[in-house]
């Protein structure tokens, strides 16, 4: 007895399961070919007659929109006439949406009636036509090829036996429908995770089930899991992963020390920020006797532990990055790792890779050498200490023990620091500075941007506001990093001065696009600005000369956002195009092993090259690469969200306060406004400002009274009050504190 082929197709009462698509897919496998509805129906495996006539009917509706056309009676092909694209879709707030994709120069609008059920990142076909009246571009999406996402994080409101998940992503346009069998014991209430499952077609809202139900709305942790979540980022290891890192073995053997490079001699310190539990870098200082300086960037030797093939290094390559939420760090590696036997603490020796590099006395490097090493941290500096001694002592030839103040004391006491690490310290912030010179002289761009940090009490609850710069001491360790970055991809990518051809992480970064430099320009002219862009070097000397003006000014902060989104996103790849905003021709990531899984790529090929081994196929690297940008970007997707979530919560309890701010944004909907003494961007709608009526201005940046003629324009000063926080959602609303 032969087994009966099992149906492909569910039905939700009478109706057949995304028909509309499946018909596609049957038409688009073979354009030239033409069916009718009985091998469509055969295709299908629909033998009744009820779904027969569902596809009589569906042949009729796509042909009556242009969609299919019929070619001969009955029979039925994708229509060549009309101009289908492969793209995928960004959908708007107010449920619109824009078809992105390589055949058309600019992103396409789609009306929320033509999205085709189709969510935010899905991969499509689309339709692409031109308006009747207005000539412009549209789009109408005929087929989703892949979801982006699945899983959609949101609050249940429960009915008797049935209910729907109100998604927080305001880019997800409908709630989720989900049954009472498929509620996993969420109450009325609850932040769940819902996962789709199917979306009739004729049903304005998914079906789904709920697969996680993680707590209240507005409880710290259940919004801080939230956010990990909506962005597809794990918050705790699986058991068999830390089972995995338990039993590793950890001891230094002899055996192990002797294959390495011994510089546990050498004078080695850390800097970090005083809050760090992992220590993934450290600096050697030894002064040569022909004047130079041995200058050692020491890493964790993460690839030492880190085997491939296994479950600790599949789960560090699905996570790819650590994650930095604004109270807690979610690790790429679990913890007997990460702050453990791979983090450089003081006074303990560890396995390490590192670049030595001579350098003289002008920052010149005149020698180098790259490989395994066995280090000892002699001392654990937070920035701001290391910024003390940078501060308070000189370079001379009597160098005296330096008395670390108690107010800036990370172990809560005064206490000296050797003359030895003074020395190296000035010396190596006096190189630092030299090479970063050197470095804005060739085109770097300088990003210093101010970073928003929160005080938190004991429970997570920001108590205030402050912002952290970059000093000498951050700076001197970045111009560090940098010089082992460009010099191990220069080494590896580079032969006699020409590409070498081997397989390598390459961390790049594109020049700017045309249109968005000239798109910020329309901008910032606003404010008296301006930027030159008729050459690479003129684009870069005028770029920083923008950062630097607006350094100290209401609009900073606006126009160091939108010079940052002008630029193209650094992406890793194994086609190296070199990196513009760093003005490197050769640049990868090796410092930071323990929270960068390119970081642990870059190792194991270094050591593979060192050890004579041949250029693997780039194939398997790109797609590892890609993975890698992915994560990140979600990374720090999380990150800015967790960020939001803080401020609208601190702006709770300052309902009552009026603050200064400036105009960041202009919707035809209303006014974004950044409060300036703490960074907070919330929303003036327009239909919440009596002074007069409002409307967009496009041209002007800015929203125009219609008696008045008043202008509220981007970058405008302004004073606002707090209207409304919604903390599920991580919104703020103002009302405009008129004159």
């Amino acid at each position: 007895m032969t087994r009966r082929k099992k149906k492909i197709y569910k039905k939700k009462g009478k109706v057949v399961k995304d028909l509309t698509k499946n018909i596609f897919k049957i038409l688009n496998k073979d354009g030239a070919k033409f069916f009718n509805y009985k091998q469509i129906a055969a295709k299908l495996q629909i033998v009744d007659t009820e779904g027969k006539n569902q596809i009589i009917q569906k042949l009729a509706e796509l042909k009556a929109s242009k969609k299919i056309k019929e070619v001969d009676k009955g029979k039925f092909q994708i229509n060549e006439d009309r101009k289908y694209s492969l793209g995928t879709l960004d959908v708007t707030s107010n449920g619109n949406g824009y078809f992105i994709t390589d055949d058309y120069e600019h992103d396409i609008f789609i009306p929320n009636n033509n999205l085709g059920k189709g969510l935010q990142g899905d991969l499509v076909r689309a339709y692409v036509y031109k308006r009747r009246r207005s000539n412009k571009l549209e789009a109408d999406v005929v087929e989703i090829i892949d979801r982006a996402k699945t899983e959609f994080v949101g609050v249940l409101q429960k009915s008797k036996n049935f209910g729907f998940v109100i998604p927080d992503n305001h880019k997800m346009y409908a709630d989720i429908f989900i049954s009472e069998s498929k509620m996993n014991g969420a109450e009325h209430g609850d932040k769940v995770q819902a996962k789709l499952l199917d979306w009739p077609e004729n049903s304005k809202n998914p079906f789904g089930k709920i697969t996680n139900v993680l707590g209240k709305p507005g409880d710290h942790n259940t919004e801080m899991h939230s956010i990990l979540l909506e962005y597809d980022l794990p918050y705790e290891f699986e058991p068999e992963v830390e089972k995995e890192a338990e039993n590793l073995p950890i001891e230094i053997t002899e055996k192990e020390i002797a294959k390495r490079r011994d510089m546990r001699g050498d004078l080695t310190f850390t800097i970090d920020p005083k809050d760090a539990k992992d220590f993934d870098d450290a600096l050697s200082f030894t002064k040569l006797e022909n004047g130079n300086f041995e200058v050692g960037i020491h890493i964790a030797d993460v690839s030492h532990y880190l085997q491939p093939d296994t479950v600790l290094d599949d789960e560090a390559y699905d996570r790819a990055t650590s994650v930095y939420l604004v109270d807690r760090v979610v690790p790429m590696l679990p913890e007997m790792l990460s702050n453990g036997v791979c983090s450089l603490r003081p006074n303990e020796e560890k396995l390490t890779f590192s670049a030595v590099f001579e350098i003289n006395k002008k920052a010149q490097i005149v020698g180098e050498w790259f490989g395994r090493t066995v280090t000892y941290s002699d001392q654990r500096f937070a920035y701001e200490e290391a910024q003390s001694i940078i501060e308070n002592c000189k370079l001379s030839d009597d160098i005296k023990p330096y008395t670390m103040p108690l107010e800036t004391s990370i172990i809560d006491k005064e206490y000296e620091v050797t003359p030895e690490i003074v020395e190296a310290t000035l010396k190596l912030d006096e190189l630092a500075k030299i090479l970063r010179k050197k470095r804005m002289k060739q085109g770097a761009i300088s990003f210093d941007r101010v970073e928003v940090k929160f005080n938190l009490d004991e429970e997570a609850n920001p108590v205030g506001v402050f912002f952290k710069s970059s000093k000498d001491a951050n700076k001197l360790i970045e111009e560090f990093m940098l010089l082992a970055n460009r010099k191990v991809a220069e080494y590896i990518g580079r032969k006699q001065g020409k590409p070498s051809g081997k397989t390598f992480i390459y961390r790049v970064h594109d020049e700017p696009d045309i249109e968005k430099l000239a798109s910020l320009q329309n901008i910032i002219s606003k404010f008296g600005y301006k930027i030159n862009t008729e050459t690479k070097e003129s684009t870069s000397e005028s770029l920083n000369q923008l950062l630097n003006d607006v350094q100290g000014k209401a609009e900073s902060n606006m126009i160091e956002t939108l010079t940052i989104r002008s630029m193209s996103k650094a992406v890793y790849t194994t086609q190296n195009v070199g990196h513009y905003g760093l003005a490197f021709d050769y640049y990868s990531h090796f410092t930071s092993p323990i929270r960068r899984y390119p970081d642990v790529m870059t190792h194991r090929l270094l050591q593979h090259y060192l050890n004579g081994g041949e250029t693997p196929k780039p194939l398997l690297y790109e797609e590892k690469c890609k993975h890698s940008s992915k994560r990140e970007e979600l990374a720090s997707k999380a990150e800015r969200s967790s960020i939001k979530y803080m401020q609208v919560k601190y702006m709770q309890d300052h309902k009552d306060e009026v603050f200064d701010g400036v105009i960041t944004g202009v919707t035809e909907w209303g006014i974004y406004v950044e409060i300036s003494a703490n960074k907070c961007e919330g929303m003036v709608r327009i239909r919440d400002i009596k002074s007069d009526y409002y409307i967009f201005d496009e041209a002007q940046y800015a929203i125009v009274g219609q008696a008045t003629k008043h202008l509220y324009q981007l970058g405008d000063n302004v004073k606002v009050q707090v209207k409304k926080t919604d903390l599920e959602r991580k919104h703020l609303d103002f009302n405009l504190v008129e004159d």
